[in-house]
């Protein structure tokens, strides 16, 4: 017999929270980074790596002027759900003052897949149901779960791809039964010298399988976001497309394999600069075919944050100018969806 969607006491609700994330031509900002990723950005800039530090960067981010303008949800990491600001308010908390939605991370990060040489598996089903209960008495409202593929000769193989999109699919079920949006995140690396077509080869069939795995676990999709890679070619290979040819290809492909009734798609930065990944998002978002059948915004970590990070450098002193910069490129992406985005310079300060 065919499964049907989630039709919970929370329906409506869910797809409210989903629509709301992908409102007003805003996004989302990824600030969920593990502790030793955010020590290793802290290393390269000589930042010393505490939790102190850790969480003043975090206060940094949250408590900027202005950000609920372009930003509409945060994702956050379990460290971080946990802080408070120097005026003991919780990071939650004040998102949600500030009209921002708090989002939560709650994978436990990609292992090694038995069997499947340089492939992985995204881990943290055990317990994760008492986990979102938790989140959400914490503040949160939705959730994020990655899982990741990477391009060689004879991968991502069959048992990679069913896997992750597997433990994607069982994680987006409990997300709703908690009330919680999923933010569902297949991600194709750039690792590698691959082209752009059998990037698309790769994404279309991954995102096939993962909605293949959704509508069998019953995860609704109205009440879910897609968070995905463009369709780009390998960091290593020779020939780099146009924005316009990125925008071409990586709109084939969704239309191919996404469904339409999807709240919205939100495009990951991975291993692009931040201009270039505003860029590409503006061309998508002016392509010139007929309208998308989802909003297509943006979910950015490293292409938001850098500027501001570098401009900080671990000094109370510089915070008013990182804030500054991260509104700027924030703001820089709410533009690029609307098919606006002119380069913005992001200077430090003198």
């Amino acid at each position: 017999m065919p499964v049907t969607a989630v039709a919970a006491p929370g329906f409506p609700r869910l797809v409210a929270a989903a629509n709301a994330l992908v409102h007003g031509d805003k996004g989302l900002l990824a600030i969920d980074e593990s502790i030793p990723t955010c020590n290793k950005r802290f290393a390269r800039l000589g930042i010393a790596q505490t939790e102190h530090n850790r969480r003043a960067y975090r206060q940094l981010i949250v408590t900027t002027p202005g950000l609920g303008e372009s930003i509409s949800g945060v994702i956050l990491c379990d460290e971080t759900i946990r802080q408070h600001t120097t005026h003991g308010d919780a990071f939650a908390a004040v998102l949600i003052n500030a009209g921002i939605v708090p989002g939560i991370k709650v994978d436990r990060g990609a292992k090694p897949l038995a069997a499947h040489p340089g492939e992985k598996v995204t881990e943290g089903l055990d317990g994760l149901r008492e986990r979102l209960a938790e989140y959400v008495t914490l503040g949160a409202r939705f959730a994020k779960w990655r899982a990741v593929f990477t391009i060689g000769e004879t991968i991502p193989s069959r048992g990679c791809v069913q896997a992750n999109a597997h433990a994607l699919a069982r994680y987006a079920a409990l997300c709703q039964e908690a009330d919680l949006v999923p933010i569902v995140e297949p991600e194709v690396l750039m690792t590698g010298a691959h082209t752009a077509a059998r990037c698309a080869a790769v994404t279309e069939d991954v995102l096939r399988e993962v909605f293949s795995q959704l509508h069998d676990q019953g995860v609704l999709a109205e009440g879910m976001l897609l968070k995905t890679n463009m369709v780009l070619p390998g960091l290593t290979c020779p020939h780099q497309p146009t924005v316009e040819e990125v925008a071409q290809d990586t709109i084939c492909c969704l239309r191919r394999a996404v469904p339409a009734a999807v709240a919205g798609i939100v495009f990951l930065s991975g291993g692009q600069s931040g201009d270039l990944a505003t860029a590409r998002l503006n061309a998508i978002n002016t392509a010139g075919q007929s309208p998308l059948p989802w909003p297509v915004g943006f979910s950015y970590g490293r292409a938001i944050q850098q500027p501001a990070l570098s401009i900080w450098d671990g000094s109370d002193t510089n915070v008013i100018a990182a804030q500054c910069a991260i509104a700027i490129r924030a703001k820089d992406n709410q533009n690029a969806r609307r098919g606006q985005y002119e380069p913005t310079a992001i200077l430090a300060p003198a």
